[in-house]
C-alpha cells in the first residue's frame, strides 16, 4: 500500500523559510505501509504543492514495489499511474464499481492508519522550519515508532 500523508508546518523566515511566520506551509510525505498499518518506509518532504502523482515520479516508489512484484493500493491522486490500483472516479458509477471502491476503501483503510499515526505526532504541524527538513524529521518519527512498538 502507498499513500500520502499531508501537513502543516508554521513559517519561519528566520529558518531560511519565506513568509511571515504565521503562515502555514504545506508538505506532502509518500508513505509505504504494509496490509497490517505499519509504517514501512517515509520519504523526504516535497513541498505541499506537489501533487501525488509527481512525488511519487520524484521518489520512484511505485516503480520499485512493481519491480518486486508487489500490489499497491493508492488514492485517487494516483489517478493515471501505471502500477498503482485506484478508485474509480465519478459520481454515478454502476453498482460493480462502487462495490470495488468499497473493497478498495476497506484494503486501503489500514495504510490511511498508518498516516494518521505519522499526523499524532504534534511536532510535525508545530514545526518551525522549512518543509524540506521536516522529512528528516519524519523519517526519525517512523524510526522511533517502529522502536516504541
Amino acid at each position: 500500500m502507498t499513500g500520502d500523508c499531508h501537513a502543516g508546518i508554521c513559517g519561519s523566515p528566520g529558518l531560511g523559510c519565506p513568509g511571515p511566520p504565521d503562515k502555514r506551509h504545506g508538505m506532502n510525505l509518500q508513505v509505504i505501509a504494509s496490509p497490517c498499518g505499519e509504517v514501512l518506509w517515509v520519504s523526504g518532504a516535497l513541498p505541499g504543492s506537489v501533487h501525488d502523482k509527481k512525488a511519487e515520479w520524484i521518489w520512484g516508489v511505485l516503480d520499485e514495489l512493481e519491480k518486486q512484484g508487489l500490489v499497491t493500493l493508492a488514492d485517487k491522486g494516483y489517478q493515471g499511474s501505471k502500477w498503482a490500483k485506484v478508485p474509480y472516479k465519478g459520481r454515478k458509477k454502476p453498482e460493480p464499481q462502487k462495490e470495488a471502491n468499497r473493497a478498495h476503501a476497506k484494503l486501503r483503510g489500514p495504510g490511511e492508519r498508518a498516516n494518521a499515526l505519522l499526523k499524532t505526532w504534534d511536532i510535525l504541524d508545530k514545526l518551525r522550519c522549512c518543509p524540506s527538513r521536516a522529512g528528516k524529521l519524519a523519517k526519525a518519527i517512523h524510526v522511533l515508532q517502529i522502536h516504541g512498538a
